[in-house]
């Protein structure tokens, strides 16, 4: 463990989501029009997916929310207990207790909120050979809202942590806590990390989004994630290079440091922005031992911010984040087994 690790370092706030994987044919993504390597809130046209797939199909249950996620692979890392906190709302049923009782054993300090009524979300996981659809049923994490971060428990917390992580999804769910949240990061020489989490969240969102940039301090995305965020907020460049280059040098609220831009693109390089330079960093091979991507993006981003937290060079931080995705890739679902073994 690092000198620099301390509890409540970092927040995360998201949806705290039960994850149903199945190994599935194209063909079945076509019958409820689903696209791979993609991500979709559940509507009426999904509405009989989740009893089609238990019908069919060998259903492995694990514990899911992108924020969430993160946040456990933090942990696995790090070593140091409550290094991280989770906010977000689930049902009072079953399912909740399943997540709440994953996440301590992990490590991370859960600060739900219960809501009454609703169930606790799920996300539909469609794997079809290295490629991953995501339909997902929010069920109660959509009703969180700021007001649980002000009880005197949790505001404490909220004000003693030094990063705050957050994800495009969460746009649908509270506006409010993500403005507010930025805001503080600014205000207090904080640093906000904000996840895209999927290109339909850009064409969504554009507006929210271009009044949110000035405070994100990292921003994490895939490519197809940044170029749709170009595209909806008409950037007038031509290549992935350009569009992360503008967007390292976007105006910033709080100028004491500079924004970083970190890009996946499935096995090839990932892509960093700072300072007018875009670095590259080459990713493995492993296509015999990928099992399910998954979580990989989840992962890649756990591995940096255990490294970026702990004030480690960007070139050590982007090769953990590697190194856990491919850990990930290599199991069902966002799970992991054994000790990190990441090295410096």
């Amino acid at each position: 463990m690092a000198e620099g690790l301390k509890t409540n370092l970092l927040i995360g706030i998201g949806h705290p989501l039960l994850d149903m994987t199945a190994k599935v044919e194209k063909s079945f993504l076509l019958e409820y029009n689903l696209k791979e390597n993609d991500a979709v809130i559940m509507s009426e046209n999904h509405k009989n997916l989740q009893n089609t797939l238990l019908e069919r199909y060998q259903v492995a249950y694990t514990v899911g929310g992108s924020i969430q996620n993160t946040l456990r692979i933090v942990q696995w890392i790090t070593e140091l207990p409550n290094v991280t906190t989770f906010f977000g709302s689930v049902g009072n049923d079953q399912n909740a207790k399943i997540l709440h009782e994953q996440a301590l054993l992990d490590g991370v300090n859960v600060r739900y909120k219960y809501i009454n009524g609703e169930p606790t979300g799920t996300c539909i996981v469609l794997v079809t050979g290295e490629n991953r659809s995501l339909c997902t049923n929010p069920g109660s994490s959509k009703y969180f809202d700021f007001a649980h971060l002000l009880k005197n428990e949790n505001q404490f917390l909220l004000d003693t942590a030094k990063y705050y992580y957050m994800g495009g999804f969460f746009l649908n769910v509270s506006l409010e806590t993500v403005r507010e949240v930025s805001k503080l990061a600014a205000k207090d020489d904080r640093q906000f990390l904000f996840n895209l989490s999927a290109p339909f969240i850009c064409y969504q969102h554009k507006d929210v989004l271009l009044e949110l940039l000035p405070y994100v301090d990292v921003i994490f995305g895939n490519k197809s994630e940044i170029e749709a965020l170009s595209s909806c907020c008409q950037m007038e460049v031509n290549t992935i290079d350009e569009i992360i280059v503008l967007l390292s040098n976007w105006k910033k609220i709080n100028s004491s440091r500079s924004r970083l831009v970190v890009v996946t693109q499935s096995e090839e390089p990932v892509l960093v922005g700072i300072n007018n330079r875009v670095l590259t960093f080459p990713v493995p091979t492993l296509k015999d031992k990928i099992v399910d991507t998954n979580g990989a993006g989840d992962a890649f981003v756990g591995g940096f911010l255990s490294q970026f937290i702990q004030d480690q060079p960007i070139e050590t931080c982007i090769k953990c984040g590697i190194w856990a995705a491919s850990q990930i890739i290599q199991q069902i679902g966002c799970t992991y087994t054994g000790k990190a073994s990441f090295q410096i």
